[in-house]
């Protein structure tokens, strides 16, 4: 893969993540972490900045380090998941669809509540 394609595919990946911030049912962390692994490859100055950002930092940081997620990630993460599927429930007429957007989301919510968290001494919890 090209360098370009891969700054390209960065950046593209942190635009998905911003916007997952404020949109339900669009993943915030995937698209995070995607962005870091493209950046890697790509620029090590947008690599480095993804890694000092007051909100995705840490959150980078705990992945990396050790595959943990704070517990008020995993809330929000599940709350959004809930409130997404939610939203179908009024709008989506296809049984089928719902019994396996239920499925995914369940997937991906036991996914996250069976990762660790991470092994901090402060205890402050501030990442999204």
């Amino acid at each position: 893969m090209s360098r370009y394609l891969a700054l390209l595919l960065a950046c593209l990946c942190l635009i998905l993540a911003n916007i997952g911030i404020v949109l339900p049912g669009l993943p915030t962390v995937p698209f995070l972490l995607l962005a870091a692994w493209f950046s890697a490859r790509s620029s090590p100055r947008l690599h480095q900045w993804l890694h000092r950002h007051a909100v995705f930092g840490k959150l980078l940081v705990d992945w990396e380090t050790n595959k943990s997620i704070s517990r008020r990630s995993k809330v929000i993460a599940v709350l959004m998941l809930l409130l997404s599927y939610a939203v179908m429930l009024f709008r989506v007429e296809h049984v089928w669809l719902l019994i396996s957007v239920a499925l995914l989301f369940l997937a991906i919510a036991t996914f996250l509540i069976s990762r660790p968290e991470p092994n901090r001494s402060d205890k402050s919890d501030k990442s999204p």
